[in-house]
């Protein structure tokens, strides 16, 4: 009786692994709502949010541009910190997981870079200039010198006079 139980068993794990099911290893991209780029969760739908932000400040809505800047700083934020725990998480099982999220990650972290430099942007022409300052620090701190979001974000440090100090590129210091 034992052994009929074990065939059987066995039968259906044959059975299963020949014959899958269509909503497991086929996932049309309709399915896929959070790879969308209008209300998904992803690098495109922040720059829409972002594309959002901009029209709205070009018309002079800064209360709605702050609002999608602040919902794309989120957003950025959420999304860097998921793909730096997921590329933690199959790090040394599979590689391939690790570099797609390390890429996505640095996507992410460009994109926050960006909303952060819009949003200072903003707290500039609403003549806030000390609200700027910690957000374009957190550029600087997010960035390398060699990127153009480092550079704008110090040179704004520089002309809001927060730093006195010119930089000069990362061949110059200490000079």
């Amino acid at each position: 009786m034992g052994c009929r139980a074990l065939l059987t068993t066995a039968a259906l794990v044959a059975t299963l692994g020949v014959t899958t099911a269509p909503g497991i290893t086929q996932t049309s991209f309709e399915n896929r709502v959070l790879a969308q780029s209008q209300g998904g969760f992803n690098p495109t739908a922040v720059r829409s949010i972002l594309a959002k932000g901009d029209a709205a400040a070009s018309r002079g809505d800064l209360a709605e541009a702050r609002a999608d800047y602040d919902k794309a700083r989120k957003a950025s934020k959420q999304l860097l910190a998921f793909y730096r725990d997921l590329s933690g998480a199959f790090r040394g099982l599979d590689a391939r997981i690790p570099r797609e999220m390390d890429t996505k990650g640095r996507d992410a972290l460009e994109l926050l870079a960006e909303t952060n430099l819009r949003l200072a942007a903003l707290f500039r022409r609403q003549n806030q200039p000390e609200v700027a300052v910690p957000v374009l620090v957190e550029v600087v701190k997010l960035m390398t010198p060699a990127t153009p979001q480092f550079q704008k974000a110090y040179q704004s440090l520089l002309e809001l006079g927060f730093v006195e100090t010119e930089f000069r590129g990362a061949s110059a210091a200490g000079q």
